[in-house]
């Protein structure tokens, strides 16, 4: 049958399975909203307040699903303004789709208005992109984007659609779309290699990544560190694939990692990484990372192995069945007296805070046990996304969603919208700073505007805290342009916009103020007020290895 261009792109999201789209829109894209206005009852859009709340929405819908995001824009700034969040997708292997619209045909590159290279700006940060000139090739391209979105190591892919092909018509016959299965090519000799140095290690350690969250493997993961007998630590995107109750495992690696984690893998014979990409926040000093290791490497993407720190060997493939093959295959192993090492490593070196005043670690433990570890936490980024990392016990994947790769503020607000988009029934809280809240806190409007009851919890410390944190400790408490000494009042904001705003200055009062939040079923904001000075413990400088850890209690013994 014969379509129009914007009847093609609601029929394919149709086709693909969409039933939520974020976004803001515009002149040239009103042809698009006008057919999607039309199918309303199958398919949801979330009005946000910015395009890049609508980035973020569609991300962290995506990252708490599974699902592909999908997000719209208008051309010019419209599009502009989706960049940051598609950079995040992009560092974080998220699949979303973003559509954007642009002038017509004949218009584009006369600086028309609101005209932009839209495909040029973001072919850096997307895993593909497409600008569609003819309309016959419409629905072809929309389900390539969905398939390259999802296929392999996920990513951000956009398609941008100028006006006129929106209008023009095209024979549009519906598809049944296929699941994308993983890639399972993976070379028999890289198995039978890793097998043969799991089985002579002494002393092995695991280090869990986001590929492996990404690829659905936690049953595996669980079951091959039980076999290799091994401690675990993750990164901030891995949290949750192994669970953080379990004995096994020892906190997060790197610049803000445990003592233990840091000690263990500076001290293990083997390190088992899976799905990691050996950020610099993780290695520290890269040189000498692991040092005293065989490092074997588990990636779905061959140009991970060897790119920051030289690997002993590696297997390329989907996690899930890479971990699968092992465990068929691999003998128990038994490391007791290492793993005790380890354990007596976790006694020696636990994560403490100051116990009888409002902290950001008081906060999380609180929302911990009043969730009882079953919430999905969102957070923005810098001292209190560390401390949710730290302090709250990831039992399973998809419930920390975390800018980990950009570190975007104001990332956490419009991605809790997604998330709890996608999952209605779930508590869902983001755990944002101040300075991160101020970047995108209109979208509370949003979640007003939509019903949409997320808990927002800002650790309001009036400064810029992790960089003030840096001043303090590495630029001689010189504290530039981090002090936010103004008069704005939050839970004022939260009441003007329609939310319910409460201020907590003691642990009761925000233990008061997180159980009424969890009953009210509508967006609530609570504003912790805690101490300028409060660090995120332990810390490796930048530039030293990760066995340099250091703490509180560490500095005062050098002074």
């Amino acid at each position: 049958m014969q379509l129009t261009g914007s009847e093609i792109v609601i029929e394919c999201l149709k086709e693909q399975g969409v039933d939520t789209v974020f976004g803001y829109p515009g002149g040239a894209i009103l042809n698009v909203y006008d057919e999607l206005y039309k199918h309303s009852d199958e398919i949801t859009h979330i009005l946000t307040s910015h395009e890049q709340g609508a980035a973020h929405a569609a991300d962290g819908y995506a990252r708490a699903t599974g699902k592909v995001g999908v997000c719209f824009a208008t051309s010019g700034p419209g599009a502009t303004n989706l960049v940051t969040g598609i950079a995040t997708a992009y560092m974080d292997s998220i699949p979303i789709v973003a559509i954007t619209c642009n002038v017509g045909v004949s218009l584009l590159g006369k600086d028309s208005f609101q005209e932009i290279d839209i495909a040029g700006i973001t072919m850096p940060i997307t895993k593909h992109n497409f600008i569609v000139k003819d309309v016959k090739d419409l629905a072809e391209t929309i389900r390539k984007a969905f398939v390259i979105a999802k296929k392999d190591r996920p990513g951000p892919v956009l398609i941008d659609i100028p006006k006129d092909v929106t209008a023009n018509k095209a024979e549009y016959k519906k598809e049944s779309i296929k699941p994308v299965e993983p890639s399972r090519d993976i070379f028999e000799d890289d198995i039978q290699t890793a097998l043969k140095i799991i089985t002579k290690a002494k002393k092995p350690y695991i280090f869990v990544g986001g590929g492996a969250v990404l690829s659905g493997a936690s049953e595996e993961l669980y079951t091959f560190a039980k076999k290799v007998d091994a401690p675990v630590t993750d990164s901030l995107m891995g949290k949750g694939a192994f669970p953080g109750t379990d004995p096994l495992y020892t906190g997060m690696l790197g610049m803000h990692g445990t003592k233990t984690a840091n000690y263990g893998v500076s001290e293990c014979d083997l390190l088992i990484v899976i799905g990691a990409r050996f950020s610099d926040r993780v290695t520290g000093n890269a040189r000498k990372f692991a040092k005293n290791a065989k490092i074997l490497q588990f990636d779905i993407d061959a140009a991970e192995m060897n790119k920051n720190v030289l690997i002993t060997d590696g297997v390329v493939g989907d996690i899930k069945t890479v971990l699968g093959i092992l465990n068929e295959r691999l003998e128990q192993q038994d490391h007791a007296e290492w793993v005790e090492k380890i354990m007596d490593y976790k006694k020696r070196y636990p994560l403490s805070y100051h116990p009888d005043v409002l902290t950001g670690p008081y906060v999380v433990e609180e929302i911990y046990r009043q969730t009882k570890g079953d919430a999905v936490i969102v957070t923005e980024v810098g001292q209190h996304q560390m401390w949710a990392a730290q302090f709250y016990k990831f039992t399973k994947p998809r419930t920390l969603l975390t800018s980990g790769g950009l570190g975007t503020m104001g990332y956490g607000l419009g991605a809790s919208i997604g998330a709890k988009t996608g999952l209605p029934d779930r508590t869902v809280v983001n755990i944002a700073g101040d300075g991160c809240f101020r970047m995108n806190m209109n979208e509370i409007a949003t979640a007003v505007r939509h019903s949409i009851p997320i808990i927002q919890v800002v650790i309001n410390n009036h400064v810029l805290g992790m960089v003030r944190q840096w001043q303090d400790l590495f630029y001689g408490k010189r504290y530039s342009a981090t002090v936010l000494n103004d008069a704005v009042d939050f839970v004022k904001l939260a009441e003007a916009m329609g939310a319910k705003g409460i201020r907590a200055t003691t642990q009761e009062e925000f233990k008061e103020a997180f159980e009424k939040a969890l009953t009210l079923n509508r967006p609530v904001v609570i504003d912790c007020q805690v101490d300028s000075d409060d660090k995120v413990w332990p810390m490796v400088a930048p530039g030293a290895p990760i066995n340099e850890a250091f703490d509180e209690k560490d500095l005062k013994k050098q002074k």
